[in-house]
């Protein structure tokens, strides 16, 4: 298969084992040439890093928001320990090395462990976040150090082993946790300094390594691009997939909310929803309250996707 192969512009989700060294915005340029215009992600992974980056194509792209704050991530990683850098990484500007004596296991255990009580973390210098519009990472190099904070959940962690000076462990934490802070914080506490060494994010809700795909197999053969993507609707698992009638399809395509009684029932905890018509999803809706009935609302319309 041709490598110069351009696609028509597809909708779903792209799940792309990212390799280490290139940056997201890299990746998501080589899936642009093949002819992905549109496209987007749902949380971006640091240069260092590989594994799973949601790639959103086409009309996914409008999922971004609702994967980000709904979503929980998994990362496998490795930490050295009694070193310190300006990125609380391996790759940047070595500040300081310490002689360290190797540490108990239950010390880190503990350590790591109490992960899980962190409400908060700061954020590094060196990162992709913006103050006034303006990336940290390009007001650490005019040597301006922000100090900021944000509000994370550490909902499970795990010591996978200790080869002094070297920590494997595994997260699971909400969207937008800085691992890079998890490693610096417990070089901190430890007083001997630790930077992030090595990481691979394993899961992105709702998808995981098992169903990515390698950036290079992709470009080698564009053609595997169609058979590796997501569906918009497997992008939200607990959301219900309703079938909408034909006669009211044109509704839905001019924004009109959508009486109960049309589609489904289901039960009053559900809230959200995802319309198909003809075998493609039509329309993201929500349960609202719309003078003295019950409707649905059209919050995201999808109807560029192929039918």
């Amino acid at each position: 298969m041709s490598k110069d192969l351009i696609l028509p512009q597809l909708h779903g989700v792209l799940v792309l084992n990212k390799p280490k060294g290139p940056t997201s915005n890299f990746c998501l340029q080589k899936i642009k040439r093949l002819g992905q215009k549109k496209i987007g992600h749902a949380g971006t992974l640091d240069p260092m890093a590989s594994g799973v980056l949601l790639c959103l194509l086409g009309q996914a792209t409008k999922l971004s928001n609702y994967l980000m704050q709904q979503g929980s991530k998994i990362y496998k990683g490795t930490i050295l320990l009694g070193q310190t850098t300006d990125t609380w990484d391996l790759e940047g500007q070595v500040l300081q090395k310490n002689d360290l004596s190797p540490l108990s296991i239950e010390t880190l255990y503990a350590e790591i462990a109490a992960w899980v009580d962190l409400k908060e973390q700061p954020v590094p210098p060196y990162s992709a976040a913006k103050l006034n519009g303006q990336p940290l990472y390009k007001m650490a190099r005019s040597g301006q150090m922000i100090e900021r904070t944000k509000t994370i959940h550490i909902f499970k962690t795990e010591l996978i082993s200790y080869e002094h000076p070297y920590v494997n462990f595994r997260v699971t934490c909400s969207t937008g946790t800085y691992i890079r802070s998890l490693a610096h914080s417990l070089g901190m506490r430890l007083g001997c300094g630790a930077v992030l060494a090595d990481l691979v994010r394993e899961y992105s809700y709702p998808f995981g390594l098992d169903s990515a795909i390698e950036l290079d197999k992709l470009l080698a053969d564009p053609s595997k691009l169609l058979p590796s993507l997501q569906p918009i609707r497997n992008a939200l698992p607990t959301w219900p997939v309703l079938d909408l009638p034909k006669s009211w399809e044109r509704s839905v395509l001019n924004g009109q909310s959508i009486p109960l009684d049309v589609l489904p029932k289901v039960p009053d905890s559900i809230t959200q929803a995802i319309l198909m018509s003809s075998g493609c999803e039509l329309a993201l809706v929500q349960r609202e309250i719309l003078g003295a009935t019950s409707v649905w609302r059209v919050t995201r319309g999808l109807w560029n996707s192929p039918k």
